[in-house]
């Protein structure tokens, strides 16, 4: 049988303490293919943006294995990650974390400038004012994040992770800093693109709200996923 486009097996995480280590992540194990999507719900400390760097290769895990698109980042080289994050994963944050001196623009550019765009030869500017477009920035290509509402930087920073058309889409709370109609305005936007990308999309939140317009929803409860959906898992 063919693999899963995103594999999680087995994943553990744990701190040394004076004591018994402190396990923030045990045996998590889950599988998406493209087109499809998770949230991750869990309160603050629970464990969740701990899980969603492992995934992206930001952070090591313990023990365990994740696999996008057949490769395990965690057994390149230091440069060999860097390469992962860069064209495999796209990261949108609660914190947009655009540079202030960089236009709209040139921040959604940032990420071609260490790897071509995929595959399709398209320009990377061309394509980086689509994405502004589609997000309904067009007349804001020259705007500086301070010049931009906190939902108009976030919708900068998903053109922006999207711009190397990573198979994998990761968002950290995405809606946490935003109000409510501006925070539905983003959820719209991240549940339109990851299928019109054809994109996997995990995130993860607090709200229960957000979690429930999600296909296939998950709980991280004393460092161990429980699925809400059996459809979230593949064999």
């Amino acid at each position: 049988m063919s693999q899963p486009d995103l594999s999680v097996a087995n994943l553990r995480k744990e701190y040394p303490t004076p004591g018994d280590p402190l396990v923030i992540i045990r045996d998590v194990s889950f599988s998406l293919n493209r087109g499809e999507a998770l949230a991750i719900m869990g309160p603050s400390g629970s464990g969740k943006s701990t899980l969603l760097y492992i995934i992206g290769a930001l952070e090591p895990p313990t023990s365990g294995t994740v696999r996008v698109n057949g490769q395990d980042p965690f057994s390149l080289d230091g440069a060999g990650v860097a390469a992962f994050r860069n064209r495999q994963v796209g990261f949108v944050f609660q914190d947009h974390h655009l540079l202030p001196q960089c236009s709209a623009l040139e921040n959604v550019l940032i990420p071609t400038m260490a790897a071509a765009p995929a595959h399709t030869g398209e320009d990377p500017g061309q394509r980086a004012r689509q994405l502004l477009r589609r997000v309904g920035l067009a007349d804001r290509l020259d705007h500086r994040p301070a010049e931009l509402s906190g939902g108009e930087r976030q919708r900068v920073a998903i053109a922006r992770a999207l711009i190397n058309q990573p198979p994998l889409v990761l968002a950290d709370e995405p809606t946490g800093n935003l109000d409510r109609r501006t925070a539905e305005t983003v959820a719209d936007l991240l549940l339109e693109l990851y299928q019109e990308e054809n994109t996997m999309l995990v995130l993860v939140t607090h709200s229960l709200e957000l979690a429930k317009r999600f296909p296939q929803r998950a709980e991280l409860f004393d460092g161990g996923l429980v699925m809400e959906t059996e459809s979230a898992t593949h064999s």
